[in-house]
């Protein structure tokens, strides 16, 4: 009795051990999906989206090239104090920081030609095609504290695939608008980041 004792015992300890390397690695392949994955949610929609889901390849790139919306919250005084440009794999990201109270609303779409608001004015801006940003919930410095971005030249960045440069023409009763040019229609989305508050646009390279 003592021998099959003997016997049982390692058995008995190698399967506890494989059981536990099993269930170990379902955990970390929980963790690695739940990081790298894109919301299942509308790409243009106003639903929140991680830095993580951000960054992920091209083939997971969920976008289109409907225009995308969402409204600001009653309280949003926002400026735009930053504009980012930079190429991602994949894509190429465009990041409008801004700073004040409440959230920001906006409307990205593609236009035929880029006009400043008010004037109506033809805002020059190289590339194919243009996909205007127009930031709602929009305050002026002296609202918000907060130095409103100025740029001498469009925006432009080394290794770009998709967009050709961004154009900022500032604010115009409650909104910030800005125009992207692009070199194709190419599908692109657009959220929220906070902390700080950051309206990110996002746009397919091709292929």
């Amino acid at each position: 009795m003592s021998s099959i004792r003997r016997l049982a015992l390692p058995a008995l300890l190698a399967s506890l051990t494989l059981l536990t390397g099993c269930a170990g690695e379902g955990r970390s392949d929980t963790a690695a999906s739940t990081g790298g994955a894109v919301s299942s949610s509308s790409s243009n929609s106003s639903a929140p989206t991680t830095e993580a889901e951000s960054e992920a390849p091209v083939s997971s790139f969920r976008g289109d090239t409907e225009p995308g919306t969402a409204e600001p919250s009653e309280d949003a005084r926002l400026t735009v104090g930053a504009v980012r440009l930079a190429a991602q794999p994949g894509f190429d990201r465009v990041v409008f920081e801004l700073g004040g109270a409440g959230s920001p609303g906006w409307d990205v779409r593609y236009v035929e030609e880029a006009t400043q608001d008010g004037s109506g004015a033809p805002v020059p801006v190289a590339g194919d095609v243009i996909l205007q940003v127009r930031i709602s919930g929009a305050g002026y410095p002296y609202d918000t504290g907060v130095e409103e971005y100025a740029a001498e030249a469009p925006l432009t960045a080394a290794g770009t695939g998709s967009v050709t440069e961004v154009v900022f023409a500032g604010t115009y009763e409650g909104v910030t608008s800005a125009f992207i040019g692009a070199r194709a229609a190419r599908p692109f989305r657009a959220y929220l980041l906070e902390g700080p508050t950051r309206l990110v646009v996002e746009v397919a390279h091709a292929g």
